[in-house]
């Protein structure tokens, strides 16, 4: 499996979940229920994340991925550490926890 993107929250990953089905795209959202745990866990890792089954699909669907992120409003931001992309309502990269917006 190959991750393909991480979502603000849980409504976000079926949303996009489902738009890639549609497309004939086979997904997994892993981090389902780990919103439920933050404060147990760090929060950048409860972001529910969507998995590709076959890589090959990964072209497909990063287009699908940008005309969702431009419905939704949200522009990547990059993280100035890692240059991973993120959701722009994200105050933190999702990979390696470094703030994304300055005070």
């Amino acid at each position: 499996m190959f991750k393909i993107y991480s979502a603000g929250n849980i409504q976000d990953a079926y949303l996009l979940q489902g738009l890639l089905n549609e497309s004939g795209i086979e997904t997994r959202i892993l981090n389902e229920y780990a919103q439920g745990g933050v404060g147990e866990i760090p929060f950048t890792q409860a972001y529910p994340e969507i998995w590709l089954v076959n890589k090959s699909d990964s072209e497909r669907a990063k287009e699908i991925i940008i005309q969702f992120d431009a419905r939704q409003g949200h522009d990547d931001v990059f993280c100035a550490r890692c240059h991973e992309p993120n959701p722009d309502t994200f105050e933190t990269c999702w990979r390696c926890g470094n703030p994304l917006k300055a005070d």
